[in-house]
């Protein structure tokens, strides 16, 4: 896979060299063809209860659900809320909606009510399923939405909403009687919307980023193997929330792989750590926290996890040093880093074996463009020059749902502007610098807190660190740390200064000064939610 440099300083990751899934009629006729042909292959595995589950089971599950859906009055195109933790019934309910043609809008389970009901005013969903965690906030806020025309309990419910039918009774009823085999409907590919996700919201209230049938089957064919190793031999962990773009999507593209998909509903130490070691699990999904977990924590050393050959993270950046210490303490011989938004389907960089450079996030995926163009000026730049990072190709989002202005300012001519700043090198390999909202600017300089954040990891003393710019009269912006520091550790304010002092050059020294904490606040995919950090050195501000 070789990406080339076009004039202008276009950089172009070459053509998709397969394009069989784009071929199908549908993305839920993919699926279900897939699951079919796995027959009594285990596909997925439950860690927590240990059941495991071919593909046999999920194609049958998801044919029946798909009709008695459609017999709930689900039609092409409507729309299907899901709001649950992972588990097989997620994966049923999800893709028995892309069976019938509808839109799925993944919720986040940590929504609050206000929440909720912000996602499903830019969503619609005329049937929302939920877990036992979710279910009764769901019924209460879908009783002010007289377009929630029911709710499925995917596990039990103490709610006695009307509404609210039971996952299990409807899969067992006699009532619904249901064909064997199905047969989803012709997709408008580039047209019908297959997922509504939340973004980030890093920002402010969410918003709901449309990806079509088409962008999500070109990324299915055009997923690169990481590693020499084919995926449908792999045994996969996973405990990224399905919700979430990142799970969600590597969720849809290993069901149409064979992996062995082996999830957890939430990250737990032991049961993560026991995970990887009874199942002999050979690649897993991480985010950064989980990585910083793997490089620090002394439970790790109590588990045999020699089986590890492969660590894929994303959705925020990973230092060197969290990456050596994993390969030094656990010996896993490929970490790959790969880079993408919610807006673009996946990642549109990935780390290959020969493209890994330390602190990259790798080459072009196939199918997709790239320019680095100056926030300021709209120069676009060459080799080695920082700028904002932006993209084109198959797997760019639709826009977002009922935001039209959002969507323009976000693609232009075709281009989606992340926001990022980046550049890359002379070998077309990527390298993320910072957020463009998040840069601290102190006098003149920006400051990327995520440089001075890996470095302050880089400490045996601190478990967690988050920078943040200190708005100073004089100055601008001042860096300053939030720190949490490993348990039974004697480390002061000037300590952590010092340590940077040390290390880093004027401009990045914590000037702002350092405040201990109990924890970082993320949001469920690692990255720091920083408007909450701001939002206590206001209220601190104001107590003084």
């Amino acid at each position: 896979m070789t990406s080339t440099l076009l004039p202008g300083n276009i950089v172009y990751g070459g053509p998709i060299p397969v394009r069989e899934a784009q071929e199908y009629r549908s993305l839920g006729q993919l699926i279900m063809d897939r699951y079919k042909s796995f027959g009594n292959q285990t596909v997925m595995i439950d860690a927590v209860s240990g059941t495991e589950y071919t593909g046999k089971f999920l194609y049958d599950s998801i044919v029946r659900l798909a009709q008695i859906l459609q017999k709930l009055g689900i039609k092409h195109n409507d729309v299907v809320g899901l709001s649950s933790e992972n588990s097989v019934n997620f994966a049923i309910a999800m893709f028995a909606g892309f069976a019938v043609g509808a839109t799925v809008a993944p919720l986040n389970v940590t929504y609050s009510e206000r929440e909720v009901d912000h996602a499903i005013n830019l969503s619609h969903p005329k049937i929302i399923f939920a877990s036992k965690i979710t279910v009764d906030r769901i019924a209460k806020v879908a009783k002010q939405n007289k377009f929630v025309k029911a709710i499925i309990a995917l596990s039990g419910s103490s709610t006695n909403h009307p509404k609210v039918y039971s996952f299990t009774d409807l899969m067992n009823s006699d009532k619904y009687k249901t064909k064997p085999e199905f047969t989803s409907p012709a997709a408008n590919k580039t047209e019908d919307v297959a997922l509504i996700v939340c973004s980030s919201g890093t920002t402010g209230l969410p918003k709901g980023v449309q990806l079509t049938q088409f962008n999500l089957l070109a990324t299915i064919d055009s997923q690169i193997q990481p590693t020499m190793i084919p995926f449908n031999e792999i045994t996969l962990l996973t405990v990224i929330p399905w919700f979430h773009a990142f799970g969600c999507l590597t969720l849809i593209t290993t069901a149409t792989m064979g992996t062995r998909l082996v999830y957890l509903p939430k990250f737990e130490e032991n049961l993560f750590l026991s995970a990887i070691e009874k199942y002999r699990v050979m690649m897993a999904f991480m985010v950064p926290p989980l990585m910083v977990f793997l490089a620090k924590h002394p439970i790790v050393d109590k588990y045999d996890l020699s089986s590890l050959m492969v660590l894929l993270c994303g959705a925020a950046p990973l230092s060197r040093e969290t990456e050596d210490q994993i390969k030094e303490r656990i010996g896993v011989p490929f970490i790959r880093q790969g880079y993408g938004l919610s807006e673009s389907t996946l990642s549109v960089l990935v780390q290959t074996d020969d493209y890994c450079k330390p602190g990259s996030v790798g080459v072009l995926k196939a199918g997709i463009y790239a320019k680095v163009v100056d926030p300021d000026t709209g120069k676009i730049m060459g080799p080695n020059e920082r700028g904002e990072l932006c993209f084109k190709g198959d797997g760019i989002m639709k826009g977002y749902i009922g935001d039209s202005k959002s969507t323009q300012s976000a693609i232009r001519d075709g281009w989606l502007h992340t926001g990022d700043i980046g550049y890359f090198d002379d070998s077309l390999e990527f390298f993320i610098v910072d957020r463009i909202k998040e840069l601290i600017k102190y006098k003149g300089f920006q400051v990327p807190p995520a440089e001075i954040e890996a470095l302050l990891l880089t400490n045996e003393k601190i478990k967690d660190a988050a920078v943040i710019g200190k708005p100073d009269e004089e100055a601008g912006e001042l860096p300053m740390a939030f720190v949490v520091k490993q348990a039974n550790t004697q480390l002061t304010e000037e300590d952590v200064i010092n340590f940077v002092n040390e290390r880093a050059s004027p401009a990045k020294r914590l000037r702002g000064g350092v405040v201990f904490v109990d924890e970082i606040p993320k949001n469920p995919s690692g990255k720091i939610l920083r408007r909450i950090l701001r939002d206590m050195l206001k209220k601190q501000k104001s107590k003084l």
